[in-house]
C-alpha cells in the first residue's frame, strides 16, 4: 500500500513538473558509440535547445552541444550530438532551453561504449526489452474499457538499470484520427511520447527501436500503407537510431560491446495478408539478403535478430512468419546452411510473452523471445498454438510485462540470461542460455 501511495505521488510531481516546463518531452538518450551520443528533446514551441554535459568524473569540466532551433514542421524535435566524450565514461547532463537550464526532478545520464578489444574481456551489459505501449486518449479512443494501462511499468524498468531499452515495435499506437495526415501522426507519436511516467526511462537510458504495425500505420498494415513515408519521417524525428540501411524503412544495426543487434522491419516490404496471388514476403528480398549477409559477416557471440512477427511459431495464425511459409523456411536454412552461430529472435506483437524453441538437426536450436505487451491491452494465445512442440513450458505470461537480459562472461564464454517482470517489477521466469550452446 505504501508503495502504491508514493508511486502515485511521483506521478503527480512527474505531471506538475512537466505542466510548467517548456519541455513537451524528453530528454531522451539515444543510441550511444565510443565518440558519440545523440540525446534527444522536443519543446512546447519553437525554441533554441542544447545539451550541456561532463564527466561525472571530472564535473568542472562541461561542454556542449550544438544548438538546434525547433521548428513546428518537425514537431519541435531536436537531435543533439555530444561528441567530445570519451570511451568507457558515465556523463550527467542538463537541458538549456532559450540558454537556461530545464529543471527536472529525476536524474539525467549517459555512457559512452568501452574500448575493450584487445585489452580486456567485453563488460558484462544488460538490456530491457518491451512492446506493445498504448497510452489512453478517452476522447478519440474506442468506447469501453481503455486499452491501456499500468504505466508504471515505465518506473519498473528504469528501477533495473539497463544499460539501453529496445523498443520492438508497436511503440505508439496510431488512431483512426491519427492515419490519414501529417499533423495526425504527428500528434500521435508526440502524445505517447509526453507520457509523464516514461520521462526517467528516457532520460538516462539509452533508446533503440523498431517498428510494426501500429507505429506503421493501421492494425495489420503492410506495404500498401499509402501514407508510409510520413510515418517513416516521424519515427526518424521521434527516435534516435545510430543508422538506417535503405531509405525507405527503419531496418537498422548497432553493436553493444561484443553483441550485435538486427532491428528489422516487418512492414515496408510486406505482402498484403489477403493476398494470395503473388510471391509472398514479409521482409522483402532486399531486406532478407542484407540480413543474411550481416549476419554471416558478424563475429557476435549473440546475433539478436529483432522483428514484429513471431518468427519460431510454426502456426500460421494472427500475424505470425509462418503465414509466410516459404520465406521463413528460406530464411532458418540460410542460417543453417550458413552455419551462422549465434541467432536469436525477439519478437513482440502478440500481447503476451512466450518462448518458442526450434530443435534444428545437426545443429543448434533457434530460440524467440516473445515479449509483449508494456501498456496494451494484454492477449491469450491460441489453445493450439499452446501445444506446438516449440513451446518452452513456464514461459506463458499474459498481464502486461517486460524483459530485462543480461550479458555475462568472459569472452570465450559469454551467457545470457533473460528475466521477464510484471509491470511492479516482480520476476515470472527466468532462462538461462550461453552462447556455446549457440554452435
Amino acid at each position: 500500500m505504501k508503495q502504491t501511495i508514493l508511486l502515485f505521488l511521483c506521478q503527480l510531481l512527474l505531471v506538475a513538473a512537466y505542466a510548467q516546463s517548456p519541455l513537451q518531452s524528453g530528454p531522451m538518450v539515444g543510441y550511444s558509440e565510443m565518440r558519440e551520443v545523440m540525446l534527444w528533446a522536443q519543446t512546447k514551441e519553437p525554441a533554441r535547445v542544447q545539451i550541456r554535459y561532463w564527466d561525472q568524473a571530472a564535473p568542472k569540466q562541461t561542454f556542449l552541444t550544438d544548438e538546434v532551433q525547433t521548428a513546428k514542421q518537425t514537431a519541435f524535435t531536436a537531435h543533439l550530438l555530444a561528441d567530445q566524450v570519451q570511451p568507457g565514461k558515465k556523463y550527467d547532463y542538463e537541458v538549456l532551453i532559450n540558454g537556461k537550464k530545464v529543471a527536472l526532478n529525476y536524474p539525467t545520464t549517459f555512457q559512452t561504449q568501452t574500448l575493450w578489444q584487445w585489452r580486456t574481456d567485453p563488460p558484462a551489459f544488460q538490456f530491457a526489452v518491451g512492446s506493445c505501449a498504448y497510452v489512453n486518449e478517452p476522447d478519440v479512443d474506442r468506447p469501453g474499457t481503455p486499452y491501456g494501462g499500468n504505466y508504471e511499468i515505465f518506473t519498473s524498468i528504469a528501477a533495473k538499470k539497463p544499460d539501453f531499452m529496445l523498443w520492438t515495435g508497436d511503440n505508439t499506437y496510431l488512431r483512426e484520427v491519427d492515419w490519414n495526415t501529417r499533423s495526425g501522426v504527428l500528434r500521435r507519436y508526440t502524445h505517447t511520447r509526453s507520457l509523464p511516467e516514461m520521462q526517467p526511462l528516457l532520460g538516462s537510458t539509452h533508446n533503440y527501436a523498431m517498428w510494426d504495425d501500429h507505429d506503421f500505420g493501421p492494425n495489420d498494415s503492410d506495404r500498401a500503407y499509402w501514407f508510409k513515408p510520413i510515418t517513416l519521417e516521424a519515427f526518424k524525428l521521434f527516435w534516435a537510431n545510430p543508422n538506417y540501411i535503405f531509405n525507405e524503412g527503419c531496418t537498422g544495426t548497432f553493436f553493444w560491446n561484443d553483441c550485435q543487434f538486427f532491428l528489422l522491419d516487418d512492414r515496408t516490404y510486406r505482402t498484403p495478408n489477403d493476398l494470395k496471388t503473388v510471391e509472398r514476403t514479409m521482409l522483402g528480398q532486399k531486406q532478407f539478403d542484407w540480413l543474411i549477409d550481416a549476419l554471416s559477416s558478424s563475429q557476435a557471440p549473440f546475433k539478436f535478430v529483432i522483428i514484429g512477427g513471431q518468427v519460431i511459431n510454426p502456426m500460421a495464425v494472427y500475424e505470425t512468419y509462418a503465414t509466410f511459409g516459404d520465406e521463413r523456411n528460406r530464411l532458418i536454412k540460410s542460417i543453417t546452411d550458413a552455419k551462422i552461430p549465434g541467432v536469436i529472435f525477439i519478437t513482440g506483437d502478440r500481447h503476451h510473452s512466450i518462448v518458442h524453441k526450434l530443435d534444428r538437426p545437426g545443429t543448434y536450436p533457434l530460440y524467440d523471445f516473445t515479449i509483449s505487451p508494456l501498456t496494451s491491452g494484454p492477449a491469450k494465445p491460441l489453445a493450439d498454438e499452446l501445444k506446438q512442440p516449440t513451446v518452452v513450458e513456464g514461459t506463458l505470461v499474459t498481464e502486461r510485462n517486460f524483459a530485462m537480459m543480461n550479458i555475462t562472461g568472459p569472452m570465450k564464454d559469454r551467457a545470457l540470461k533473460v528475466t521477464v517482470y510484471d509491470s511492479n517489477g516482480k520476476e515470472k521466469w527466468v532462462q538461462e542460455i550461453k552462447a556455446s550452446q549457440l554452435k
